[in-house]
């Protein structure tokens, strides 16, 4: 039987799955907060606290190094490591959940 924190946990996992499958599917451009929430049925909330899991699951998954935000458009997309070419950037700006800008490296 599983305890209550290992339901929890594969819980969150097949959200972020969930997510994942929807970027792959996204255009180049990616999507927004609003627009992958909507798609999975977890963007409402109570009043004024609308977005708030599909943007708490992104947030766990930038921190994981799953998906980045492009500073300017808000969309979100996957990130695509490139083992082979280690000192190649995308320049593609992101920022942090502290709200600093990175550059993130593929």
């Amino acid at each position: 039987m599983l305890s209550a924190y290992q339901t929890a946990q594969r819980a969150l996992a097949d959200l972020k799955s969930a997510v994942y499958q929807v970027l792959a599917d996204a255009p180049e451009a990616g999507l927004s907060n609003a627009e992958i929430g909507r798609t999975l049925g977890i963007y409402g909330g109570h009043i004024g606290h609308e977005g708030h899991i599909p943007r708490t699951l992104l947030s766990m998954m930038q921190q994981e190094g799953v998906v980045i935000q492009d500073a300017g458009s808000k969309r979100w997309r996957l990130r695509v490591y490139w083992p082979f070419e280690q000192d190649a950037t995308e320049n593609v700006e992101a920022t942090r959940n502290d709200g600093d800008s990175v550059v993130s490296r593929p």
